[in-house]
């Protein structure tokens, strides 16, 4: 079918931790311990591109760039490139990381034609898929959460579409650990435009849904404003998390804590790193940063990095002991009861949520 490969969307996503070439799919620990001279490779591809061509022989992918979301902006491909060599794999060292990250030019195999969906739900996350969470979760630990509730809500109905993500976004706590990607906000929002653009020539869809995990009230502003500047007439965008905000904000759990740990395990239990957690919890605990240091700490990347190396902080933010008190499945349901509500507002026309979500982490 045309457009098979862009909604393969489990090709994409991590299925078990510290395995295969995906980036995504490693923790920060394991991607610590890799010799100095593993290589990275960066492809530059179609949307249609199969994961067959994508992946190196050798070494580890980052996510793809896409060349249909660059057609109408064509300076956004060079300052994305130039910003993920400034993060990855060591933040502020552009030099170094260029040395490790081979920039990968895949040409189109073969021209591929539309194929219009005008009665279906094209759907996809913005999601921070190289962002640490700690030594236990995979990078990729927003994009499976999202996708969790997007191939759940494909079982569900006809109507709706996954397909590939947009595995950038904007973060910053994660940087001073090393292994994570900032693309600022307003490269995120050009490259939403591009793709969301990209998919409704493509599929000429129904509507258009995008949600996200990510807790920075800048990425996901910067989505739906991507959405907006695009030509999308319908359109709904969901942060997924904003139904256990109350679990965040009441327990101190921000990231790669409890809510996360269960949430992850509740998509595959092979993508916990079981000689970390819960083998070493008391190490994990020991070793997370409280939100109130985590806030004190941003405006200053450089102090940031500097306590992570003298506290000895391994990127959790919170208290990863809320998952003894936490229930997987009601998490994922008020995850999915909001998902399901969004769908049946695109279904009649009417899009139930346009915002980046009010509710903080």
């Amino acid at each position: 079918m045309a457009g098979s490969a862009l909604t393969n969307t489990n090709s994409m996503l991590p299925h078990c931790v510290n395995s295969g070439s995906w980036v995504a799919a490693w923790t920060l620990n394991r991607l610590r311990e890799l010799p100095t001279t593993t290589r990275f490779r960066l492809p530059i591809c179609s949307i249609h591109t199969s994961v067959d061509r994508i992946l190196p022989a050798e070494g580890l992918c980052l996510p793809p760039i896409y060349t249909e979301a660059l057609a109408d902006d064509p300076s956004l491909r060079d300052l994305m490139i130039n910003q993920i060599l400034q993060c990855f794999p060591v933040w502020d060292a552009p030099l170094e990381n260029s040395r490790r990250v081979n920039v990968v030019e895949i040409e189109s195999s073969a021209a591929t034609t539309a194929s219009p969906h005008p009665h279906r739900i094209i759907a996809f996350s913005v999601d921070t898929a190289v962002e640490e969470h700690g030594p236990h979760l995979p990078l990729g630990t927003d994009t499976i959460q999202s996708y969790r509730v997007l191939h759940t809500l494909q079982h569900e109905r006809t109507d709706i579409c996954p397909v590939r993500p947009l595995d950038y976004g904007q973060l910053t706590w994660g940087l001073p650990f090393g292994f994570s990607i900032d693309l600022t906000p307003s490269l995120v929002t050009r490259y939403v435009t591009g793709y969301a653009n990209a998919l409704i020539r493509f599929f000429q869809p129904k509507a258009v849904y995008v949600v996200d995990v990510h807790g920075s009230i800048t990425h996901r502003e910067a989505i739906v404003e991507g959405l907006r500047n695009s030509q999308c007439s319908q359109w709904a965008f969901r942060w997924l998390h904003e139904p256990l905000a109350e679990f965040a904000s009441a327990r101190g759990d921000q990231h790669a804590g409890g809510v996360e740990t269960r949430l992850v395990e509740h998509a595959a239990e092979q993508l916990i790193d079981r000689d970390w957690f819960p083998a070493r919890e008391e190490e994990l605990v020991a070793g997370g940063m409280t939100l109130e240091r985590a806030v004190e700490l941003t405006p200053d990347l450089q102090r940031f990095r500097d306590a992570v190396h003298t506290e000895g902080a391994n990127g959790i933010v919170g208290d990863i002991r809320n998952y003894h008190t936490l229930n997987a499945s009601d998490l994922f349901e008020r995850m999915m009861s909001v998902a399901r509500a969004d769908i049946d507002g695109l279904s009649f026309g009417k899009a139930n949520s346009t915002d980046a979500g009010v509710s903080l982490w």
